[in-house]
């Protein structure tokens, strides 16, 4: 199986992917006060809903996504 030619095309995956995590993850983190961002203690449990539940799931595939990448692109280059 020869996948060097799709190494370029996989680079530019996994940087739009890191992107995409790293905006989800902005997003999600805008919600919660300054206290949560720095380890301080939550007002309690607070189950996920609507978007908060989308954003949450999304950012899940997202990183698989990014990690099957990553690992298609180490293949690709041969550093596997």
């Amino acid at each position: 199986m020869d996948i060097a030619g799709l190494a370029p095309f996989l680079s530019v995956a996994e940087i739009i992917l890191a992107v995409v995590i790293v905006v989800l993850v902005i997003l999600q983190a805008k919600g919660s006060d300054l206290s949560n961002l720095v380890g301080g203690d939550s007002s309690g449990y607070r189950t996920r809903r609507g978007m908060d539940a989308t954003m949450h799931r999304a950012t899940i595939g997202f990183g698989i996504a990014f990690f099957i990448c990553t690992l298609l692109t180490f293949i690709s280059l041969g550093q596997v």
